[in-house]
């Protein structure tokens, strides 16, 4: 068996559910990837997935599909999932073993 490239919180669970429930048209999941930005070098993107792509890593977590972009893969192998809500700030957070160093922002990372 493989690994599993991705794993969620709770917290991120419920937090995608209510974001995919409160959707017009229904998603078939949620895309993660990594895009260059920052200062950094890279930051994590997350879309509503309205058909997978032939190329996707298909992750289902509980009832929540995942579809992981295949260019991201290496990047994120073994990432936790999070979503906090802080007094000034909420949303999801990454914990990504593979990450050598972060911006000063917190919005991008290097491997």
């Amino acid at each position: 068996m493989r690994p599993v490239p991705l794993t969620m919180t709770e917290s991120a669970k419920v937090r995608i559910r209510e974001l995919m429930g409160q959707r017009e048209t229904p998603a078939v999941g949620v895309r993660i990837g990594i895009k260059t930005k920052g200062c950094s070098g890279m930051s994590y993107t997350m879309e509503f997935a309205d058909t997978p792509s032939a190329f996707d890593e298909v992750v289902v977590i509980d009832d929540i599909t995942l579809m992981i972009d295949p260019k991201a893969i290496m990047f994120i192998l073994g990432t936790e999932m999070d979503y906090v809500e802080e007094t000034l700030h909420s949303g999801f957070t990454f914990k990504n073993p593979n990450e050598k160093g972060r911006c000063g922002c917190g919005k991008s990372f290097h491997v």
